[in-house]
This record gives C-alpha cells, structure tokens and sequence, in this order.
C-alpha cells in the first residue's frame, strides 16, 4: 500500500508543480490561450500568480516531509490543501461549461484524497 501511496503522491507532486511553475512563470496571454486556460481571463494576475505559489508549496509539501521523515503531518495536510483548490477549479470549470476541464480536475481531487487517506491509514508516515 505505501508504494501505492507514494506513486499517487508522485504523480501529483508532478502535475502541480509544473502546472503551478507554469502559472509563475509564463505570460497571461500564453496561459490563456493555452488548452483549458480561458479560466485565466476571470481572474487577475496576482491570483493567477498565488495560486501558483500555492501549488508549487504544495507539490513540496507532498514529497518532502516524507522524504527526509521530519514534519510528516505535512504530507496529508498539503493533500487537503490541493484538494480544495481542484474543488475550486472544478467550480470554475463548471461554470465556465467546461465539464470534461472539472472532471479532470476531480480526478486529481481524488487523488489527493487517496493520498490523504493513505496517510492518515493504512500507510501513515513515520
């Protein structure tokens, strides 16, 4: 079940720190005319920019902690965070009438419960 655990935490680690480096990183206008990217026009650039902050600290958050066995409590607690902001994200694409963006973004919600689960369960950390 660990391995399980820390493939699904790796894979999400992955997927939010690219995705929230690229929100740091690149112009708006390359971000919203990039595939599912039209949300960034609904917000101004100081979110946009925060949020990837956010999900850089939590792909982090994800890994580290359980990487050098200190402050482990982390790792779920950086699961849940990234939870809310792909509950948030799926609101966003509903709206926008973006469904298969917010299922996407419920995929990875799920993943992020399961590593939630996984840590605070069967496979706790230290």
């Amino acid at each position: 079940m660990d391995v399980a655990v820390w493939v699904v935490t790796g894979v999400l680690a992955t997927v939010f720190a690219f995705a929230g480096a690229n929100k740091i990183v690149m112009a708006r206008d390359k971000l919203l005319a990039a595939p599912g990217g039209g949300w960034v026009g609904d917000f101004d650039q100081g979110f946009v920019k925060t949020l990837g902050g956010l999900e850089v600290l939590g792909a982090v958050g994800l890994v580290l902690p359980g990487l050098v066995g200190v402050a482990t409590s982390l790792v779920p607690a950086a699961a849940v965070g990234l939870g809310l902001v792909m509950v948030g994200a799926a609101i966003v694409e509903v709206r926008r009438g973006e469904p298969a963006h917010a299922l996407l973004n419920l995929l990875y919600l799920a993943l992020a419960v399961f590593v939630v689960w996984g840590r605070l369960g069967p496979a706790p950390l230290g």
